[in-house]
């Protein structure tokens, strides 16, 4: 069975002062998918989505154990830089 794995991706900049971007991605986890929002300190996009591209399968290892923890605000997983 071939592994489904989610391409959606959107980048907003980030609210906070560090000037950070925040890049929005879905998860597929089973039928649904699930959105993840992660947290960077980059001062460019290109740079925040490199980064993800790079370290995906971490990221989202890291939101299906929280998925699976329950950790979801507002229908939201948040992850932050490793």
């Amino acid at each position: 069975m071939a592994k489904s794995t989610a391409t959606d991706v959107r980048i907003a900049k980030d609210d906070t002062s560090s000037g950070g971007h925040t890049i929005a991605f879905a998860l597929a986890i089973g039928a649904t998918r699930q959105v993840c929002h992660l947290e960077t300190s980059f001062c460019t996009r290109n740079q925040a989505l490199a980064y993800l591209q790079r370290n995906r399968t971490a990221f989202e290892q890291m939101a299906r154990e929280q998925f699976a923890r329950g950790e979801v605000t507002d229908g939201v997983i948040h992850l932050r830089m490793i």
